[in-house]
Order: structure tokens, then sequence, then C-alpha cells
């Protein structure tokens, strides 16, 4: 690589840097824009089924693209990602149920938590390459599945945590209330989509693509490779821990189901659906496998053929997904009007 070539990627970063305030307040006031319309549903439809269906989709939309953090913008993928859904999950619904402390105080603690533990995990898997991260972090996770199985007397074992999750009010919100908790999923949903985009747009997340596409390039112009992707790592793990909490909330409960390797599959499927070229790519695929889901379950016990069929259709016939084939007819199309 020549003095010239690093220059032209470094050039890229700083590039990047430009036009990153009017760029940051589009999208603030596109997030505004959109938790406003979240926050009109209740008024304009009172179905309880589509309030609900809006909760599980922060919750798996957040996991969702945090694990796009990894995958479409820094080239690692994680097959253990869910552990982390399964960590937010366990670990604020025990601090609500041990500890009697208030929610923001259980959320903040749960977070710090999924931080000490991302960065022991992460500082071990990034350093690791392709398949050899894919699998250890999938390790990773069934030994936290296995210990919560194992360790009845904490975590309920295979029942899971049960009698409901405490929710005192507080600062006026009332958790318990289904209408005050849609409303904080939507605001948990639209803060945690806005400062993932905040990370993938700025310049750190340009050293991503960078560390994605060559990483030896990118050591060569003094990035360190290492400290990079573990920040990624513990970043992602942060955002999907945050969609395992609105679960919990939700269901008032937490499962072991919720750190089984088959989170991350779904995740993984997720992001297949959806795009991962795009950063509204992981939404899409939350919304269109949920969709799925309530769908096909209702009309035939053999759903798991139905979604296979799906999959073999994003994977052979679009070799893409959704949002990525959208926007790449829609480049073609306007490239042919210009023409």
């Amino acid at each position: 690589m020549t003095e010239l070539q690093a220059g032209q990627e470094a050039g890229t970063i700083a590039t990047s840097r430009a036009g990153v305030g009017p760029r940051r307040q589009r999208d603030v006031l596109i997030a505004l824009a959109a938790f406003a319309v979240l926050a009109l549903l209740p008024a304009i439809f009172s179905s309880k089924l589509l309030l609900d269906f809006v909760i599980r989709c922060a919750a798996y939309g957040l996991f969702a693209t945090s694990l796009n953090l990894l995958v479409g913008y820094s080239g690692m993928i994680s097959f253990g990602h869910g552990m982390f859904f399964g960590l937010g999950a366990y670990g604020f619904g025990l601090l609500m149920q041990k500890t009697g402390v208030s929610v923001p105080v259980a959320f903040i603690a749960t977070l710090a938590i999924t931080c000490v533990v991302a960065a022991i995990i992460g500082a071990i898997c990034v350093r690791l390459k392709e398949i050899y991260f894919a699998f250890v972090t999938l390790a990773f996770q069934m030994l936290i599945h296995s210990t919560i199985l194992s360790w009845v007397s904490l975590t309920g074992g295979d029942q899971g945590l049960r009698g409901g999750i405490p929710r005192p009010p507080f600062l006026g919100i009332d958790l318990s209330n289904h209408l005050h908790l849609y409303i904080a999923s939507c605001a948990l949903l639209v803060i945690g989509l806005l400062l993932m985009r905040q990370i993938a747009q700025s310049p750190f997340g340009y050293t991503l693509r960078m560390i994605r596409d060559n990483a030896t390039r990118a050591s060569f112009i003094g990035i360190d490779v290492w400290r990079a992707k573990l920040t990624i790592f513990v970043l992602a793990a942060l955002f999907a821990s945050t969609g395992g909490m609105v679960m919990t909330l939700f269901v008032s409960g937490a499962y072991p189901e919720f750190a089984y390797w088959t989170i991350s599959g779904e995740g993984i499927f997720i992001n297949m659906l959806g795009g991962v070229t795009t950063f509204l790519g992981p939404m899409v695929g939350t919304v269109l496998l949920l969709l799925l889901n309530d769908t096909v379950t209702r009309l035939t016990e053999y759903h798991g053929i139905v979604l296979g069929v799906v999959i073999l259709f994003f994977a052979i016939g679009l070799r893409k997904g959704l949002m990525d084939f959208v926007v790449q007819w829609y480049a073609q199309r306007r490239g042919k009007a210009e023409g």
C-alpha cells in the first residue's frame, strides 16, 4: 500500500466530518417526527394488539440493529449476540425482583453489568477472525444459557423468572400501565436508533467500514483495529441489552429462550430480510419477521417450512435484503433517468 493510498483512506474519514452538524440535526428531526407518529398511534387505533406489536418491534429492532453494527458496519458476524439480549432481560429482571431499586437505577445498573461482561468477552473474541469469531461468540452464549439453566436458585432454571417484574412508578411514569409502557418502549427505540445512527455516520463509523473492508490497511495508517472492534462490540451489546430489558417489561418475566442461540439466529435472519447495507434494514426486517411469525403461525402449523422458503427467496432470489434491493433499484432507476 502506498502513502498516497493511505492518505486517501484517511481523507475518507476526514471527509465524513464535513456536514456532520446538518446531518445530525436532520436525524434528530426525523427521530422526533417518528416518535410523534408512534405516540399518536394509541389515539388513532384502539387495538391493544397493535401496541403490543410495536413494543415487540422495539425490543427486537434494538437487538437486530445493534447486531448490524457488528455485521454490516464492522464485518464481524456474531452467532452469539443474543447473549446480551438475555443478559439485559435477566439482569434487569433480577435487579427489580431481588433489590427493589427504582426502574432507572436497575436500567443503568444492567447496562453497567452488560458493559463489563461484553468488555471481557469482546477482549477475547475480537482478536479472532471470521468463522472463529462467530463460533466463539456462540460458545459464550451457550455458556451463559447453561448458567441460566443450572443456577436455579437465582434464575429459576428452565422456568425462568416468575412472579412478575415489579414496576414502581418514577417521575410520573408507571410502567405497569400499558400505555406508559408503550410510550417508554417507543422512546427507547427512537433514542437507541438515533444513537446507533450517529455511531454509524461518525468518523468512528467510517473507521469501522475501513476495518471491515481491509483491516491490514487500516492498521497500516495507524488505526488500533483491536480497540475499535472491542469498542463497537461493547456498544452493540449495550443496545442489545436495552432490547432485552424492553422485552422483560413486556412479558413481565425473563426466560432461558431469551439467551438461547435461536435468538441470535433470529437476529441474523432479521438482517437477511431487511438488509445490512442500509441503516433501517434491520428495522424493516424486524417488522417483516414478526408479521410473518404472527401470520404464518395462525394459518399453519408448518411455519418453519414457510420461513425456510422466505429465507431461500431472499438468499437465492434477491440475493440481498429488502432494503438493500430497494435502494439499489432506486439508484439504478435514478441513474437511467439522469442518463
